[in-house]
């Protein structure tokens, strides 16, 4: 047995597996171009149509077979049957065919080149993701086109751990739990369609290792740390023996903190917070509901708006948001106007260039300048709150004419929607998001205008310390616990309450659990994170005072750098949580508590 290798990766689902390697592709498939005669190409894209249509009749056979419980992820494959005629995969395949005379596999990846170009633009990590969906779709083409087998999961002979360069949704939910222990992949993000059905289905997972398929033999004993995001080759018996006791531990856990998930998020002194998800899919309101959100305080829209060419329709957006507040009732629904432009893209919406887009012409800034596309939106929105309780939030106001402006539109699509006979909620609560520091500064007068806050840290933090987060120079820059950042939060907080409005925080800060004790004693009054969070948060809320949150914020608002406030926060960890905080950066050493980032 060789030394054992531990591998960082990304924690896409968590859990503990042990078991041999199984290597799935790792080799990838050589693709010959060659030209064609003027009297082959037609042929040539015959073979082509003939090939979609296969993928199409098999990606339909593979919805029309999903298990029960997995009836509620076929909008995932459902999207990636709308690609297969997408014009940007089909018609410009088809156009490369006949232009430049090549064969349908070359064709079908300059399709694919000039799509992940448009898609390299965009510095969301989330929407920049989309564009493995779309390469998703061009594999099983090529597979079809090449006459490769499609893989088949269930002819295992014994229990293993997948270890792949990439897994489709379409793979991922062929998956059997008696055969694949886990996965590992090259490839891949948390936020990616494969970790969200791999979170669905409880396997865990370790994506985004880079080079796994290249340091793993078959057979090989791996194990797979989906918690922490860690991957160990060839362990050692004492390896294998800590992690077969943590496997124990955490399967404890979990059972305690589902337990957790569906009381009230009140602290022991009686302070109530209300915990809800963010979410952007259908197929995630499963998670939202199983981890005991009391709502949605944050859906974004604009995956409607990136997974086809042209705009959603009226119907379109509507019937989405009406499924999401039918199914989530009693519970409320905020729904984000659309939050686009700068660094995401609608191809349909000629943006033109801009010098510093994040800065530039998007969010309300766009749906004020682009009348017709707001209405569409706020006319679905309005529908929809026929069916639930929902909210409209409006992303990065600057300033109160924003607000204005955006009333005064709601207003005049509310009175054509009563010329039209169309119900609504007269009454539906619009709120702005707090992500930009003029907000922050004017937030009292902003107050007088709107329903509810809703702080997003993400965006808050980097325009308050000018740091740029996807940008590897200064990235380590990024603060939450900047002095700056947190008075910030605490001026929003209080001139919303002296307003009598509620303060939500939807970005990542809200879902982190060395924070809460922050947020508690900040009096926010709702916190909005991604599904799998919440179970430990309101562990986490349940386990403290409110006095005692109160009076940590007191004295770390008296210090003057971040680094005196995250010591005088890990000593609070330490004190109130010694069974999750009991090394000095935490248990596995990265400051996130026993169980690290989830």
């Amino acid at each position: 047995m060789g030394e054992a290798k531990v591998i960082k990766g990304i924690g896409a689902s968590p859990g503990i597996a042990i078991g041999p390697a199984f290597l799935l592709d790792r080799n990838q498939q050589k693709v010959m171009k060659y030209h064609l005669s003027e009297h082959e190409i037609e042929a040539e894209k015959i073979r082509f149509r003939e090939a979609v249509d296969r993928a199409e009749e098999d990606l339909r056979q593979l919805i029309a077979e999903l298990p029960e419980e997995l009836h509620e992820h076929t909008g995932i494959l459902e999207s990636h049957l709308l690609m297969l005629r997408d014009s940007m995969v089909f018609d410009r395949t088809l156009r490369f065919i006949e232009s430049e005379r090549i064969n349908a596999e070359w064709a079908l990846n300059r399709s694919l080149d000039e799509i992940k170009l448009l898609f390299s633009r965009v510095k969301d990590q989330y929407l920049r993701e989309r564009a493995e969906d779309v390469k998703y779709v061009v594999k099983r083409i090529h597979d079809i086109l090449s006459g490769n087998h499609i893989t088949n999961f269930n002819n295992l002979d014994e229990p293993v751990v997948l270890v792949a360069r990439d897994l489709s949704p379409a793979d991922t939910v062929q998956i059997n739990q008696e055969n694949i222990l886990a996965f590992v992949t090259d490839m891949g993000s948390r936020t990616s369609h494969t970790a969200i059905l791999a979170r669905s289905l409880g396997i865990p997972a370790v994506v985004g290792l880079e080079d796994i398929t290249a340091r793993v033999l078959s057979s090989s004993k791996i194990i797979v740390d989906g918690i922490s995001g860690l991957v160990i080759l060839d362990p050692t018996p004492e390896q294998v023996r800590q992690y077969q006791a943590k496997k124990e531990d955490y399967h404890k856990y979990r059972l305690d903190i589902v337990y957790n998930s569906h009381l009230p998020a009140e602290s022991m002194d009686g302070f109530r917070v209300k915990v809800k998800a963010n979410m952007e899919l259908i197929e995630e309101l499963p998670s939202v509901i199983a981890n005991g959100a009391e709502g949605v305080g944050l859906l974004r829209t604009e995956f409607l708006y990136l997974r086809q060419k042209k705009l959603p329709s009226e119907e379109e957006l509507f019937s989405a948001y009406k499924e999401v507040a039918e199914r989530l009732a009693p519970y409320p629904v905020t729904i984000r106007t659309l939050d686009i432009g700068g660094d995401k893209f609608v191809s349909s919406v000629s943006l033109g260039e801009e010098l510093n887009p994040v800065l530039g012409l998007r969010a309300v800034r766009l749906c004020l300048s682009e009348p017709e596309l707001f209405k569409t939106q706020i006319r679905a929105i309005l529908r929809a709150s026929v069916y639930g309780e929902v909210n409209v939030l409006i992303p990065l106001v600057s300033g109160v004419l924003e607000i204005l402006q955006v009333k005064e539109f709601i207003e005049t699509t509310k009175a054509e929607l009563r010329e039209e006979g169309v119900e609504f909620d007269p009454n539906i609560k619009v709120g702005i998001m707090i992500e930009v520091p003029s907000a922050v500064m004017v937030a009292d007068l902003l107050a007088k205008e709107v329903d509810f806050f809703s702080i997003g840290t993400n965006d808050l933090i980097q325009y308050t310390l000018a740091i740029d987060r996807v940008n590897e120079a200064v990235a380590h820059l990024y603060e939450p616990l900047h002095p700056g950042v947190l008075r910030m939060v605490k001026k929003t907080v209080e001139a919303a309450h002296a307003s009598g409005i509620e303060v939500a925080m939807c970005g990542e800060m809200a879902g982190e659990p060395m924070y809460v004790p922050i947020l508690l004693g900040l009096g926010l009054d709702e916190l909005s994170m991604n599904p799998i969070d919440i179970p430990r948060i309101k562990r986490m809320i349940r386990s403290i005072k409110h006095q005692d949150c109160i009076e940590l914020v007191a004295s770390l608002l008296d210090e003057s750098t971040a680094v005196e406030i995250r010591e005088t926060l890990m000593a609070f960890l330490y004190r109130h949580f010694p069974d999750d905080y009991d090394l000095p950066l935490g248990r596995y050493g990265d400051g996130q508590g026993r169980w690290g980032q989830q």
